[in-house]
């Protein structure tokens, strides 16, 4: 016979995992100013085999529109090509665990880029699988971002419409201003 305690119960829990809206994102950055940021413990598994373009249409359908997108990070007409996103969730697991969820190379890869807090990272595997599930069991929703690639020298549209996923090339979108 096998006893399990309610220690065993909750390391199976699933975690709340609450997005951070884009007017959230300086409170977020105050809180968790001296967090130690580690992609370690999300482990790989079928979601890092779905392309980056899909994943975002799954995650708006679950959690709406991101955190951040490249708009929301060009500082003053300029962009570094270090920070050409086209995409970033923020994340609040349980209401203390902060969390990250990044795309670094536009519509051109498959899977994300995740980090969380260096010392919950014994947590990471299960708040993975749970963004996991939540991801691919939801309809994709459509969306519409920009990408600039700096390797390309390239902005991208990128959507999904119709049941379509696009990827195009364009000049700088006009709403984005840079020197």
């Amino acid at each position: 016979m096998v006893l399990l305690t309610s220690t065993a119960y909750a390391q199976f829990e699933e975690p709340n995992i609450k997005k951070v809206e884009t007017e959230d994102a300086e409170a977020f950055l105050e809180r968790f100013a001296e967090i130690k940021w580690t992609g370690q413990g999300f482990n790989p598994n079928s979601l890092d085999r779905i392309p980056a373009i899909e994943i975002r249409a799954r995650l708006e359908g679950v959690f709406g529109e991101p955190t951040k997108k490249i708009e929301d990070i060009v500082d003053d007409g300029k962009l570094r090509a270090g920070q050409a996103i086209q995409f970033e969730y923020w994340f609040i697991i349980d209401g203390e665990i902060p969390m990250m969820v990044l795309d670094l190379d536009g519509p051109f890869a498959d899977g994300l880029v995740y980090v969380g807090a260096s010392r919950y990272i014994d947590l990471m595997p299960q708040v993975k699988r749970t963004l996991t599930r939540l991801v691919t069991e939801v309809e994709p929703k459509e969306y519409t971002d920009y990408f600039y690639s700096p390797e390309r020298y390239q902005w991208y549209k990128v959507t999904y419409s119709n049941g379509v996923y696009k990827k195009e090339e364009i000049d700088v979108p006009s709403h984005i201003k840079l020197n």
